[in-house]
């Protein structure tokens, strides 16, 4: 490998760079490494909300990942990169909305890896998701491994395709001698979700009685500490230009509503809407919103129901055998997902709701 894919083991006082230190994963990473004692350097834009950062001691640089020159400043005399940083949506969106999804998750992610590889900034750990992750065709319910490559020839959202198209940046890089690993990452529920991201909002509005029906399906999930420990076992332990997945547990809808139920006593929806009609419901409502209104957050997007009929499930034996992963549960992570909700953003407002059994683990 060449000089920069060696991670600096040997110099403490050099630190690591996380981008998108104030979405979830990045905030949960962030507290991590700063409880390890390691060094954090963030890079934020200037107009974004970062108040995930707000009050810790991490070193901050303001830069864009589509501006490439203003990256530089944050990597120099780094020893490590955690590419955090993505647009997540579950919508086609506009043609601007996906023009801009692709110039920050593609071009981005090329940005960041080719001034890392200039700046010899060490090992590089790419966020990956698993909806870039392929599956068997006729049985998409069998466990997808990293050997399974995406399948671009159906209808998939366009933050789907773009995560392909980052591993592809990653496998670029790798062919130039850079040392870098993708962490694959599955529906991400815990705290320090300042945002918050799609699980967290369906949380609260299950809290506040704000959730009245679903749509039953399934797919992995995977508990903040996990996928936090995932990327920092990557950075330590990963072979270079290997992806490895990180998931807790396979859930159905219905059990995360158990769970819900159970952390926090409000009794869950009686109606189950059939998935053909909230597929129909969806579309022509998403295509309403993503042109007219394409500020509006939508939950129940045509992409969102057709993931969840999949019923995906992950393979994790590739993390486990040669990283020592080891997954705890999601009723854990729920627990972590609504103390911080109730007692930080104090967001869940109805008195019904009772409060957390407990201080969550977020902190620990």
């Amino acid at each position: 490998m060449a000089k920069n894919s060696t991670i600096k083991k040997n110099s403490p006082s050099a630190p690591v760079l996380i981008t998108g230190a104030g979405g979830h994963l990045g905030a949960n990473l962030v507290h991590r490494l700063l409880d390890d004692g390691v060094k954090v350097r963030v890079l934020v834009r200037a107009e974004s909300k970062n108040e995930a950062i707000q009050g810790l001691n991490v070193e901050r640089f303001y830069g864009d990942l589509r501006q490439k020159e203003s990256l530089r400043p944050a990597l120099e005399g780094c020893q490590g990169v955690y590419h955090v940083a993505a647009r997540i949506a579950t919508i086609n969106g506009n043609k601007q909305f996906r023009r801009e999804l692709y110039e920050c998750n593609v071009v981005g992610t090329r940005n960041l890896l080719e001034v890392a590889r200039e700046c010899e900034a060490g090992r590089v750990v790419v966020t990956g998701s698993f909806s870039a992750v392929g599956y068997d065709l006729d049985n998409p319910s069998l466990p997808s491994d990293e050997t399974m490559q995406f399948y671009p020839l159906e209808r998939t959202m366009p933050y789907e395709r773009t995560k392909a198209f980052v591993e592809h940046e990653c496998w670029q890089a790798v062919a130039k001698n850079q040392d870098v690993v993708v962490a694959t990452c599955c529906a991400l529920m815990g705290g320090w979700d300042y945002h918050p991201s799609r699980l967290g909002r369906t949380l609260v509005d299950y809290a506040n009685g704000k959730l009245r029906a679903y749509v039953d399906g399934g797919f992995e999930f995977v508990a903040a500490r996990d996928i936090v420990e995932g990327h920092i076992l990557c950075m330590h332990k990963g072979r270079p230009g290997e992806k490895y997945i990180f998931s807790t547990e396979f859930k159905t809808i219905s059990e995360i509503l158990d769970i819900f139920e159970e952390v926090t006593g409000i009794p869950r929806p009686a109606k189950r809407v059939p998935a053909k009609l909230m597929e129909m419901f969806a579309e022509v409502a998403s295509f309403y919103l993503s042109h007219f209104h394409p500020s509006f957050p939508q939950r129940f997007t045509p992409g969102a129901i057709r993931l969840l009929q999949l019923c995906r499930h992950a393979n994790t034996q590739k993390a486990q055998d040669e990283l020592g992963f080891e997954p705890s549960t999601i009723r854990q992570a729920v627990k972590d997902a609504y103390e911080f909700h109730y007692n930080q953003r104090k967001v869940i407002t109805n008195p019904d709701a009772k409060p957390p059994e407990e201080v969550a683990s977020v902190a620990e």
